[in-house]
């Protein structure tokens, strides 16, 4: 028989059990479940480093979670200057109390001026990410002509950091890098001009072969920069990306999410099967000519169907059903892998796709947390810039503060710094805490009252809490200045959504 004159069915099913995972055809080794696992335990943070860029690109998850986390805390920061009461309040011989409050905030309004212009909110969050999906930040601070705050980031792969030099960081970085990224001396140059002055001296030294390997199996180049002028940021002294732990799952949620798409149109395929009819003697009607035209007209006739193939045959034919009989459907057991995905990141799931408003509260609170060690290095970075105008810190000295305000908490830790203000507490702090700068609360507070006058054209207007007793008396006849709106509001105040019970948004939403 020729088998050449049969036509062959056109629904093809690729065996559903190899090639699979998109991220192993994207990069072998990145997709490779098994070379992940031997990166991360092995500490190549080089290796580390490149995955988690790479997963950060690829995979929608990794890259929510680590915004998410990046861009957790909203970074509002406020400048306290710290005064000497008695040189302010009782003059001195030789320096008036006017003259000493001119000149504090003169250097107050500077600071705030110069932080304004980094833009430290942007700073911190986009320095944050970067720790996070590299594991540490490293940076080189330099200062314009017009004295504004700058920093010049360096790669992680080309530096590292051995001890500390009172208490900063000893940043080391590796000459080699001008070498392997520009190989031409003509573009080298123009690299060089951009960094610091101190990296060309360096990249000399490294030139003249001065920089040898400080110890057994080091590489040369190395060359330790200014102290004062380094930063490096990580989480908990460690320059593992945080999350790279997830990645294995990540691969396993890729894998059978492919699997179950490849079982999905498995379930699409029907089979059409022609049997050819046998004499009373079992021997066939029609000979093998027939068959094969009968066949090829059947091919011919459902070429354009979806999911249907043909076969004929003159034996009985028995399809087994290979689909699975458990209880357990096939998106329980996708979800099982997603949920071990969000396991491994250390964040509920509820963070993305909400279920639950508790789960969602106090996983925000765990993920705020996870991350407060960076905001803290943060915190002492603005500080180490205000080292300047600290000179004289027996007189006054200024201090910078990151508030602890999340995107899920800032509404509640404004009301309580507002309720503070009661006691004499801060009156920035409530809008610091809603995202205004201290700047431009100053500067809104003196527009307004002391240009515009508006505290007399915009009058509140009163309450039984703001008006004496002939007021109110003048008023209602009867001296009660209870309005009708605290009258119809008895009761104890609606809680919000967040705090209240899954049981009560449930019977709200039956009513």
């Amino acid at each position: 028989m020729n088998f050449g004159k049969i036509r062959a069915g056109l629904k093809i099913l690729e065996d559903a059990t190899l090639n699979l995972g998109t991220y192993r055809r994207a990069n072998e080794n990145f997709g490779d479940k098994d070379y992940v696992v031997k990166c991360i335990a092995d500490g190549n943070l080089n290796k580390e480093r490149a995955i988690s860029n790479f997963y950060y690109r690829t995979s929608g998850i990794y890259n929510k979670v680590c915004r998410y986390v990046a861009y957790i805390y909203r970074y509002d920061w406020m400048i306290t200057p710290v005064v000497d009461r008695g040189l302010v309040v009782v003059p001195s011989h030789n320096e008036p109390s006017e003259s000493s409050r001119n000149r504090y905030l003169k250097d107050f309004f500077t600071i705030l001026k110069k932080f304004d212009d980094f833009n430290v909110k942007k700073f911190c969050g986009d320095a944050a990410l970067k720790v996070i999906k590299n594991g540490c930040y490293y940076g080189y601070l330099t200062t314009s002509n017009n004295d504004k705050i700058s920093i010049q980031e360096l790669p992680p792969d080309y530096c590292r950091t051995r001890f500390s030099i009172n208490g900063r960081p000893a940043v080391e970085f590796n000459m080699a890098f001008f070498d392997n990224f520009y190989p031409t001396t003509e573009l080298r140059t123009k690299i060089l001009n951009v960094f610091p002055p101190e990296f060309k001296k360096g990249y000399r030294a490294y030139k003249e072969g001065r920089l040898v390997p400080d110890f057994p199996g080091d590489t040369a180049g190395w060359y330790m920069l200014t102290p004062y002028n380094t930063i490096k940021f990580n989480i908990n002294g460690d320059d593992t990306p945080i999350f790279i732990a997830a990645i294995p799952a990540i691969i396993d949620l890729d894998t059978a999410k492919e699997l179950d798409q490849k079982r999905i149109a498995q379930k699409l395929l029907r089979i059409l099967v022609q049997k050819m009819p046998l004499d009373k003697n079992g021997d066939p009607v029609f000979d093998v000519d027939e068959a094969q035209a009968l066949h090829n007209n059947a091919v011919q006739m459902l070429s354009k169907a979806i999911g249907v193939d043909v076969l004929t045959t003159f034996a009985d034919v028995d399809v087994a059903d290979m689909s699975d009989k458990s209880n357990t459907s096939q998106s329980d057991d996708i979800t099982r892998v997603k949920d071990s995905v969000f396991d491994e990141f250390g964040t509920s799931i509820n963070n993305f796709n909400s279920t639950s408003n508790n789960a969602l509260k106090y996983s925000s609170l765990n993920d705020a947390s996870s991350i407060y060690n960076l905001i803290q290095q943060f915190e002492a970075f603005l500080n180490s810039l205000l080292e300047p105008y600290n000179r004289n810190a027996k007189k006054c000295y200024y201090m910078a503060e990151i508030l602890p305000t999340t995107n899920e908490n800032y509404q509640d830790l404004a009301k309580l710094y507002k309720d503070q203000t009661g006691s004499g507490f801060s009156k920035l702090k409530p809008a610091i805490a809603l995202g205004q700068s201290e700047s431009s609360v100053l500067a809104t507070a003196y527009w307004e009252n002391e240009v515009l006058d508006l505290i007399k054209v915009f009058v509140p207007p009163m309450t039984s809490a703001t008006m004496n007793a002939d007021t109110l008396t003048a008023l209602t006849g009867n001296g009660e200045g209870a309005s009708s709106e605290e009258s119809s509001s008895a009761g104890r105040p609606e809680k919000p959504d967040e705090d209240k019970s899954n049981k009560t948004i449930a019977n709200r939403e039956s009513l």
